[in-house]
């Protein structure tokens, strides 16, 4: 694969089609403040487009180049892949998806370094937390314990594909165990519950009697 890091002039640039990943008003919002503030950016990755000749593909990047526009800017630093539609496709599926997991009191050292530099509201505006995770995440140190003990990461997210009548059974239970929860947020109190729910499904599949040799059989035909 081979590649170049160049400026290249937004109207030239096309976003791919099939790309997957979305971001919140919010995160967007922050990551044009940033861009406004610094001037810098991750640079986009590009293929020459397959059909469009003088035009490039968008494969990674789209949030930065539409970022981009909105500020009015005219050019974008661009690295060049020359990858082929197979090649894209597997890029697609995997750029956004392929990432390590914060070490949490690494993640707090930096952000409590943050916080002694910047007030918390434009902290806010800077990071993907919002201010009032900041002064949660923030406001504690880790007692010597803890700092002794295994290394936790944040929160990540899970996805499932279910039909309707799936979906609505577990939305069911999840909402019913959620309200028994003491966590802050929504999305918390769900997390909880859906722990909740497959540890009591491992118990109670760890305890299950298996069937005897005769109920197999009469089960199978």
């Amino acid at each position: 694969m081979t590649m170049q890091i160049r400026q290249i002039a937004l109207s030239r640039l096309v976003p791919h089609p099939d790309h997957a990943n979305r971001m919140s008003r919010a995160a967007f919002r922050k990551l044009m403040h940033h861009i406004q503030r610094t001037g810098r950016y991750e640079p986009l990755v590009v293929r020459r487009h397959p059909h469009e000749r003088g035009r490039f593909q968008i494969i990674h990047g789209h949030h930065r180049f539409e970022a981009l526009r909105t500020l009015g800017r005219v050019k974008a630093q661009a690295i060049v892949w020359n990858v082929d539609d197979e090649q894209t496709d597997i890029l697609l599926a995997t750029l956004n998806r392929l990432a390590g997991r914060d070490q949490l009191d690494r993640k707090l050292a930096i952000l409590r370094r943050l916080r002694d530099r910047r007030p918390l509201r434009e902290l806010a505006r800077l990071l993907p937390q919002t201010r009032g995770q900041l002064e949660r995440l923030t406001a504690g140190r880790p007692t010597a314990a803890r700092s002794r003990s295994r290394t936790y990461a944040f929160a990540t997210p899970m996805v499932f594909f279910l039909n309707d009548e799936q979906q609505a059974i577990i939305d069911s239970a999840l909402t019913a165990l959620a309200e028994q929860s003491h966590e802050p947020t929504n999305a918390a109190r769900r997390a909880a519950a859906l722990t909740r729910l497959a540890a009591a499904s491992s118990v109670r599949a760890r305890h299950a009697s298996p069937l005897p040799p005769a109920t197999q059989e009469r089960s199978i035909r």
